[in-house]
């Protein structure tokens, strides 16, 4: 008999598929196409401290095998999230929830940690690519220094076990893994989107009202595969792993490269029910292939 069943941090999961913050909203939608008790965790739309309208429209650009997205964290703010959005999910799902976190200062994610903290989520996870307007907008996660920074300082304010999210948009994805591992993460999840910029020749403008977004989708899944693979290999703490995944066959890929559970993104925007399919195709590799346990496919890659 296999074992589907994955503990990060203390926290036990029924099987190692989640969804990716950002692209299944609060969960109650996708409802309608399946069991969401099939999943092992909800990571929710990214929550700002107060409410956000997002960026101007267009804020969506189909790209080859993927997107391009500039919808500016539109969300109802973190204490409207705990009010009406957690208790209705909680009252659907056995699923773990994770709350995504997003800020433009470090005191800003603080007291997100702090008042989630309070509040029935399982997990916290810290989006890092956003920017930090107390230094001139670059974004958290591109320097490590400001990584360490802001993952201790979020860490002392946080009761519940920290996720750090990782952008790609940096030059070695190991040093920012590690200061985050040092900074006193409980678990890494990556990647984050790549950005990216889509012209329309007949107007000569950009796509996005912004200029530039974030690219998901099948394109950058070798990115991803590599991110993970180093990030895993560089870090003891557990990974999740994330982007481009559109099969049952491209989480094995990131579980196989070292991440200990798998998210599926904007793949559901083609098919709803994937999260399913991928749990499904992933217990039945596990079976063929004589794995046990999550933990033995896990990093199970044999390089040259």
């Amino acid at each position: 008999m296999i074992n589907l069943k994955v503990k990060l941090a203390g926290v036990e999961f029924e099987n190692p598929v989640m969804t990716a913050s950002g692209t299944f909203g609060f969960g109650r939608e996708y409802g309608e196409y399946f069991d969401l008790n099939e999943l092992g965790a909800i990571c929710v739309k990214g929550l700002t401290l107060e409410p956000r309208e997002g960026n101007p429209p267009p804020r969506i650009a189909e790209t080859p095998a993927g997107i391009l997205n500039s919808v500016g964290l539109q969300n109802p703010g973190v204490k409207m999230f705990l009010k009406s959005e957690l208790p209705q999910l909680k009252e659907v799902t056995r699923a773990k929830i994770i709350a995504n976190m997003a800020g433009n200062t470090i005191e800003e994610y603080c007291e997100m940690a702090s008042i989630l903290s309070e509040s029935s989520v399982d997990m916290l996870e810290m989006n890092i690519s956003c920017p930090n307007v107390a230094h001139g907008g670059a974004a958290f996660g591109s320097n490590p220094d400001m990584v360490f920074e802001i993952t201790s300082r979020v860490r002392a304010a946080a009761k519940k076990p920290l996720i750090v999210k990782l952008s790609p948009n940096v030059t070695d994805i190991t040093e920012v893994a590690l200061a985050a591992e040092q900074g006193g993460a409980d678990a890494l999840s990556l990647i984050n989107t790549l950005l990216g910029m889509a012209i329309d020749i007949k107007t000569r403008r950009p796509i996005l009202k912004r200029n530039v977004g974030g690219l998901s989708g099948p394109a950058v899944k070798p990115v991803a595969v590599r991110m993970v693979w180093q990030a895993a290999n560089a870090v003891r703490i557990p990974v999740i792993g994330m982007g481009g995944i559109a099969s049952w066959e491209d989480a094995v890929e990131f579980l196989l490269a070292g991440a200990k559970m798998v998210s599926v993104g904007c793949g559901m925007f083609r098919e709803p029910a994937l999260p399913v399919t991928v749990k499904n195709g992933i217990a039945a590799y596990m079976e063929k292939n004589n794995f046990q346990s999550v933990e033995e496919l896990s990093g199970a890659v044999q390089v040259y």
